[in-house]
């Protein structure tokens, strides 16, 4: 038998307890052993919850205790969950963790510690919910060089963007929607602002160049910005827009990464990814393209996750698991200087100076619009075409770059 903590019975850490319990048959097959959840660590008193004998409040009774093998830790933040993840490596025990900012700050000096200690820091939850990603990456597309990753890295904004877009409504609305519904926190900054993306996208950037990328330092843009107007366009021109993580490897020690609303073709994969769904895009040299699409988050979903790093652990005690994610940082290329198209929509009559400033632009014609135009532009550098941008002042309504 192999016992199990559970660190926070909050949304997640009560999914993982229940996926332990109510598949416990074929859990326990797939471990080759029995799982046993021994202690419930939270604030809280739970009267009346089925699990409430197993709730302790004290983290020492779990590190002191060494029957237990394996810990969930479903916490979130990166104090006291970066505490005892550190001191339970430390005792040989095996983590596995939904915290995707825990795993972006933290990760390769999670990882090494749990190499020195013959133990597991096991992190699929940690990106798209329950979407097996983690795992490809490092079983699956291992003769693979992984050329980029692109993603719809948070249910909350793709759900806000496709309610815009088939309802017309404006995006304080849909956030106000979006919070009633339980999709989105009373304060939706790391969603919305593109936090919570780039955290993502810095894992899954990390994995696909072995070394680490500091999510700090991706460029990041969230989705306030964007107006019922510019679905209007985006349709016209045979397009939609959706919030993307995306990472590029340059070189072996040089990645383009970051996270902004696109503009992206309705023939690719990713714009037919709809409201809390996730999914990611991955490109290698032999294999091209693959996408893993799914619940990108929720109770369940998440838990699920969780509880197959909790079997990959229990098929593997005393043995690390290889995932190469060195400490050594890669440089982030700077974005100012990549080259793309953008689609720029303007005041109607300060069209003459846009299509000055933007030779070769292509207009976009939408019946019935009197007061604004929109254009795709020639490919450019961003610092050129924010450059000229600024120049243009008020005249510009709003930009959004193309995939």
């Amino acid at each position: 038998m192999i016992n199990v903590a559970v660190l926070g019975y909050g949304t997640v850490g009560s999914g993982v307890v229940e996926v332990i319990e109510k598949n416990k048959e074929m859990v326990d097959k797939k471990s080759a052993q029995e799982l046993n959840v021994k202690y419930i660590l939270d604030l809280r008193d739970f009267p009346g919850d089925p699990y409430e004998a197993k709730v302790i409040h004290d983290f020492n009774q779990i590190l002191e205790d060494d029957t237990v093998d394996i810990v969930c830790e479903v916490m979130g933040g990166v104090g006291a969950a970066y505490q005892f993840t550190r001191q339970c490596l430390e005792r040989g025990k095996s983590v596995c963790t939904s915290n995707k900012e825990l795993v972006a700050k933290h990760g390769p000096e999670l990882l090494k510690l749990a190499v020195e200690h013959n133990c597991n820091y096991l992190f699929e939850a940690s990106v798209g919910g329950g979407i097996p990603i983690i795992r490809p990456l490092n079983y699956s597309l291992t003769a693979e060089k992984i050329e980029a990753i692109t993603g719809i890295l948070n249910g909350t904004t793709n759900y806000i963007l496709s309610k815009m877009e088939k309802e017309g409504a404006g995006f304080d609305d849909v956030l106000k929607q979006a919070q009633e519904n339980g999709y989105a926190e009373s304060n939706p900054e790391a969603d919305i602002e593109g936090h919570d993306a780039c955290r993502k996208i810095a894992i899954l950037s990390s994995l696909m160049m072995g070394k680490n990328v500091d999510s700090e330092k991706i460029f990041t843009e969230g989705i306030t910005k964007i107006t019922a107007d510019d679905f209007l366009y985006a349709k016209a021109a045979g397009m939609t827009i959706k919030l993307l993580g995306m990472s590029r490897a340059l070189d072996e020690n040089t990645v383009l990464a970051m996270v902004a609303p696109f503009l992206i073709s309705r023939e690719h994969p990713l714009s037919m990814v709809n409201d809390v769904f996730n999914a990611v895009f991955v490109t290698g040299n032999m294999l091209g393209d693959s996408m893993y699409y799914g619940r990108g988050a929720g109770k369940l979903p998440t838990a699920s996750a969780v509880v197959s790093d909790v079997v990959d652990c229990a098929r593997h005690q005393g043995k690390s698991v290889m995932c190469f994610w060195d400490e050594e940082e890669v440089t982030l290329a700077d974005v100012a200087e990549t080259k793309r198209s953008f689609f720029i929509r303007v005041n109607a009559d300060d069209k003459e100076a846009v299509e000055k400033a933007f030779p070769g632009s292509t207009a976009i014609i939408v019946e019935g619009r009197k007061t604004d135009a929109g254009y795709i532009t020639a490919v450019t550098t961003e610092r050129e075409f924010y450059d000229k941008c600024a120049g243009l002042g008020n005249a510009v309504l709003s930009k959004i770059r193309l995939f």
